[in-house]
């Protein structure tokens, strides 16, 4: 067999712009932007790595480090709730991040 792609990246061509640090969810699948893609360009998404990624604020919204965590693509962010399959599992906080943090550390595991 050949190796596709190495570097925890793959090709993605999107149906609309799509900026440097975005998380995109194809099915099961999620991903974050490395660069800025403009619709219809070839682009590269990350499925690798360890990324800071927006999660909700206030009393409950803590995440603690090794936790699962899911992206939520309706609300934008990052949390501890599967919403039966609604959210998609995107990885792990290597993290803790507290009810106030804006953002959480997850290593993404596909």
């Amino acid at each position: 067999y050949i190796a596709v792609y190495t570097g925890g990246t793959y090709h993605y061509t999107p149906g609309s712009d799509v900026t440097a640090g975005d998380v995109v969810v194809q099915g099961e699948l999620v991903a974050i932007a490395k660069v800025d893609i403009t619709s219809g360009a070839l682009g590269a998404l990350a499925v690798q790595g360890v990324f800071d990624v927006p999660k909700a604020t206030g009393v409950g919204e803590g995440i603690a480090a090794g936790a699962n965590v899911y992206w939520d693509e309706a609300e934008g962010e990052a949390g501890t709730d599967a919403e039966a399959g609604a959210n998609k599992l995107m990885g792990k906080a290597v993290q803790a991040a507290g009810d106030d943090d804006a953002t959480v550390r997850v290593r993404l595991s596909q």
